[in-house]
């Protein structure tokens, strides 16, 4: 009898393992097309189609891509929620973000208030005015500075005009944090851009957490076909909470947290995914370099991607009949250039230089590696 329930947990084991590995190749295969499709769901949000617009129109939206593509660049919480930040000051004078926790909003950190660090770990009040509809609604919610709670107001000051805009980023159908927005001195506010760079960072943020588990599955999985004994089971949930870590230090005395919800996945996390590491750094490109160097590496590739998607994104036709009569670098040469330029601005002096990711990433996805589809112009 033993022997017989031995055999059904091995099956059980195995089984699995496949379901895990197959789960995991799955994701790997779907989450590079997750970025450009976040993209085109952004630009169709856009009223007119960016071809269609003036000059000083096109520069406008060509700056909001270019905001896209530096959240997008980051890979960690902090990236990018620091890059919507950045991203953000562009759009409106004064802009702070408040992460949503245990019932309780706290400052993390601000832009154009003086220094990033004003805001951090200020209460900001849930049942005040425009933040009490952006937290409760789930939208973006415009309001006067008259409607904050009255410390806010005290301990930031009011902006010339008056005028304030709060906006909820929602992960997973949850507002994790909302981010405080008006026009300072200056009067700059732009709610349309400010709901854009949101809505894209809320996406990106469910990228990057869905590419994480991803990744610890095919760790897992890897390394329990290479151990011969089961590796113990951990449960986590389906979704990564990117704000778990930062807990605030305000949390209304009147709050009775809810019982926490059943995950939604089971998940193998190996105890031994190390020793899955060891082959992988072997074929790493950058394992010779330092974590700093080799990070700036990947960066600059992921960023390099990006710009070539935007391009393809945007002149889907051009690189239809670019590939057809391989003159594709004379029909996206305005859009080539100024792509390259970008990165060069970003990467040319840094240790990412060296490897040539636009070049090569040009090459790999528009000319889908023939260099002859880029034409007789394209030098590479």
């Amino acid at each position: 009898m033993a022997d017989q329930n031995d055999n059904q947990d091995e099956k059980q084991n195995e089984a699995r393992q496949s379901v895990e590995h197959a789960v995991a190749r799955a994701l790997q295969t779907q989450l590079p097309h997750l970025q450009s499709q976040i993209v085109q769901q952004v630009l169709e949000a856009l009223p007119t189609p960016i071809s269609e617009l003036p000059i000083a129109s096109r520069e406008y939206a060509s700056n909001l891509v270019d905001a896209f593509s530096s959240i997008h660049a980051g890979s960690t919480q902090k990236e990018i929620l620091r890059a919507l930040l950045d991203a953000g000051s562009r759009y409106c004078s004064r802009i702070a973000l408040f992460v949503v926790k245990a019932g309780a909003a706290s400052g993390w950190q601000s832009r154009g208030f003086g220094g990033e660090e004003t805001a951090k770990d200020f209460p900001l009040d849930l049942n005040a005015g425009p933040v009490s509809k952006a937290y409760q609604n789930r939208v973006a919610t415009p309001g006067h500075i008259s409607e904050m709670d009255a410390r806010f107001v005290e301990h930031f000051g009011s902006p010339d005009q008056e005028q304030v805009l709060v906006l909820p980023l929602a992960l997973k159908d949850k507002v994790a944090a909302l981010v405080y927005s008006d026009g300072g001195d200056t009067g700059k506010l732009d709610s349309d851009a400010l709901e854009l760079l949101v809505m894209a960072t809320s996406a990106w943020l469910e990228v990057t957490s869905l590419r994480k588990q991803a990744a610890a599955r095919e760790d897992g999985a890897a390394a329990a076909r290479v151990e011969s004994a089961p590796a113990p089971v951990q449960t986590v949930s389906s979704f990564s909470d990117p704000f778990a870590a930062h807990a605030p230090k305000h949390v209304p005395a009147n709050f009775a947290p809810g019982p926490e919800p059943a995950p939604e996945v089971v998940e193998v996390v190996s105890a031994h995914a190390s020793a899955a590491a060891a082959p992988a750094a072997a074929t790493d490109p950058w394992a010779g370099l330092s974590p700093e160097d080799a990070d700036v590496h990947r960066k600059a590739q992921r960023f390099a991607r990006l710009l070539v998607d935007e391009i393809k994104l945007y002149n889907q036709a051009k690189v239809a009949e670019g590939r057809r009569n391989k003159d594709l670098y004379d029909r996206l040469k305005e859009d080539i250039d100024k792509s390259r330029g970008t990165f060069q601005k970003r990467y040319g002096n840094t240790a990412a230089a060296s490897g040539d990711y636009f070049q090569h990433e040009l090459l790999r996805s528009l000319a889908e590696d023939d260099i002859s589809i880029m034409g007789s112009n394209f030098h590479g």
